[in-house]
């Protein structure tokens, strides 16, 4: 798992997320007996009075459960008996100062992921029950007390707006926050969870302008601090208002809000509350952007805020990287079964995801890695012009300081593990297929193969190849030729082609950044064009895609040239006509098992002067298994954990 670099102390010291630091119970949970959470509600700057306030936890029985409700009966709690979502479930109201206490009434199961959930009450226009608020408390201690962890918790419309994002990869609404409960889900909503924290600080309800408690040495940093208030201010409208809901000719602001901000962006199910709303935003962060945006101005009491119409409302960090012992440029990245994120640049570095952990330099200790991938036992392969090694997960080199003696490489372009841990390596001409000892076990040309440039590994052990010459190649786990004596040429397809990845219905996605604004092709198993005449064409911002990684949901994302793109299974672009902007080519592109998207830039000038830098557009995807192998050895390759 993440070993969370700086958030373990944070975690365990610091008002920002609970104790208890370990995410996975190494015995059967207990419920325990809390102590007591206090903090207040406010709408914008006023308290609201009234409100009522759950304590809820995120259901591991299976996506799209209802969360778990942890009050329980007692003096001072009431039993929810409305009919909707919180039917029968426990909640206190707030005092005339938005003040809240939970005394000792309520159980919390070691490892769960708790927050915060605030509903109705008098934000000062009368009772609002719209109006609706979350806080991410984050794990729940094996001591079941918060209240060292946690003395005092503001929750507001930022603080909204930060567990919607961190958890939108297992949100459906604001009452139904849920995953699979197996070991690889539970560290990905519990990673998820810590993201809230490095969105905004939990006790103050401030939006954060960087990540807290960046180590000595770092590069920087930086928060979308105007981005998270703008987003505030917009539920703000609705929350400070009485929240009536009526429209279109003479709409309210929490009708605008409500039908910008629905289950899928402009259509599908209408919230009820401003919660869900942040929640839906996150999962549709194109849709209705220009209505959203013109809210903000309504009630605007947090700032600084944006200056300016965004494309869209997609939330990332900026992790700047620092030179010297860590790695140089943009280079391929991938992510291990912890969530770890890996990349490779001449160098080898390890980032324990939102941690901000740079573990990195361990190219030095052999070689330097330039395409790496990770196996089924955590390890991590990497190439380089003509060095194949391979890493423990801690850094230590596991082959000779000079790579496998054997295997003669040139000038690779390409490295991925199949479910036996064999690597594959598009090498010169051909590609080379080599034991988990480190041993080559075939050597293979033909079907069109001239000069492979990215590699990918179907569930039934098939290796698939985009060829730089602007063919799909096909091979069966033991070399021979399955795509015909000149591969699949799929329309669309314009050379230089140079991302791959395969889908959880075995489709095959490939990118092209020949011809005037690129495309990308996806074929079925079989060969069929599945992407019409011209391949998923964008309209304006394709323009050179490369790296391409499938989400829990099928989805296709896609790094470009200025922009990175995510496309449905069927081939609608969910990222619009612009796509998600880019200030850089992005060269490479990885999605965790909490459904954040990590890009790597190209270019090392941006924010911070001469330095590479990485992204993560926090909850964007649907959380995904990680490493590749396990995924294909699994047959789980684009699902979710």
């Amino acid at each position: 798992m993440r070993s969370f670099g700086w958030f373990v102390p944070l975690a365990c010291i610091l008002p920002l997320v609970f104790t208890g630091c370990a995410m996975e119970s190494t015995s059967t949970p207990v419920a325990d007996v809390g102590s007591a959470i206090q903090g207040k509600v406010h709408g914008g700057q006023q308290p609201v009075v009234g409100a009522h306030v759950y304590l809820l936890a995120a259901n591991t029985t299976g996506y799209g459960n209802a969360s778990v409700s942890l009050l329980t009966s007692g003096t001072g709690r009431t039993q929810d008996t409305s009919g909707g979502a919180t039917n029968g479930f426990y909640y206190v109201t707030t005092a005339s100062d938005g003040s809240f206490s939970i005394t000792g009434d309520y159980t919390c199961t070691a490892n769960t992921q708790v927050y915060v959930y605030a509903l109705g009450g008098n934000p000062g226009a009368g009772t609002n029950l719209a109006a609706g608020f979350m806080a991410a408390l984050g794990n729940c201690p094996s001591s079941g007390s918060f209240l060292t962890a946690a003395p005092y918790i503001f929750v507001n419309e930022v603080s909204t707006v930060a567990a919607a994002y961190a958890m939108a990869g297992f949100a459906t609404d604001a009452v139904h926050v849920s995953s699979s409960g197996t070991a690889a889900a539970k560290l990905g909503i519990a990673n998820a969870f810590v993201n809230a924290a490095v969105l905004e600080t939990l006790s103050t309800g401030v939006a954060n302008a960087a990540p807290p408690a960046l180590p000595t040495g770092s590069g920087g940093g930086s928060v979308p601090q105007a981005e998270i208030n703008t987003l505030g201010n917009v539920l703000a409208a609705c929350v400070n208002s009485t929240g009536a809901v009526t429209g279109p000719t003479n709409p309210t602001t929490c009708y605008t809000l409500f039908t910008n901000a629905m289950s899928g962006g402009t259509t599908g199910t209408q919230p009820t509350d401003t919660a869900t709303a942040a929640i839906n935003i996150a999962h549709n962060p194109v849709a209705g952007a220009v209505a959203l945006y013109g809210l903000s101005s309504a009630y605007a009491q947090f700032s600084p805020t944006l200056t300016g119409q965004p494309s869209d409302f997609t939330v990332s960090i900026i992790y700047s990287l620092n030179q010297g012992s860590y790695p140089y440029g943009g280079g391929p990245i991938a992510i291990d079964a912890s969530d770890d994120i890996w990349m490779a640049a001449g160098n080898l570095g390890k980032y324990n995801g939102q941690a901000y952990d740079f573990t990195g330099g361990y190219g030095y200790a052999g070689f330097g890695p330039k395409n790496i991938a990770i196996d089924l036992n955590g390890n991590v392969w990497g190439v380089n012009s003509s060095i194949l090694g391979e890493y423990n997960n801690s850094g230590t080199l596991l082959s000779p300081a000079g790579g496998f003696t054997g295997v003669t490489l040139s000038s690779p372009t390409s490295i991925a593990m199949d479910a036996s841990n064999n690597a594959w390596i598009g090498n010169g001409a051909s590609v080379l297929k080599v034991s988990s000892s480190g041993t080559v076990s075939g050597t293979y040309t033909g079907s069109g193969l001239t000069s492979p440039a990215a590699v990918a590994i179907d569930p039934s052990g098939n290796a698939w190849i985009a060829d730089g010459s602007g063919v799909i190649v096909e091979l069966s786990s033991t070399g021979s030729p399955l795509s015909g004596t000149t591969g699949y040429a799929a329309a669309g397809l314009s050379p230089p082609i140079t991302g791959i990845a395969i889908d959880h219905s075995g489709n095959v996605w490939v990118s092209s950044s020949g011809g005037l604004a690129g495309s990308v092709v996806e074929i079925s198993k079989t060969g069929t064009v599945l992407s019409g005449a011209s391949g998923y064409a964008n309209t304006s911002r394709l323009g050179n895609p490369g790296a391409i990684a499938i989400d829990g949901a099928g989805n296709a994302w896609v790094a470009g040239g200025n922009a990175t793109s995510e496309i449905t299974p069927t081939g609608t672009y969910l990222s619009g006509t612009l796509g998600f902007i880019a200030s850089d080519p992005v060269n490479s592109i990885a999605i965790d098992g909490s459904g954040d998207v990590w890009l790597n830039y190209a270019s090392y000038y941006f924010l911070y002067g001469y330095s590479y830098y990485m992204q993560e557009l926090v909850g964007a995807a649907t959380p995904v298994v990680t490493p590749l192998s396990v995924a294909v050895k699994n047959n789980t390759l684009g699902t979710r954990p």
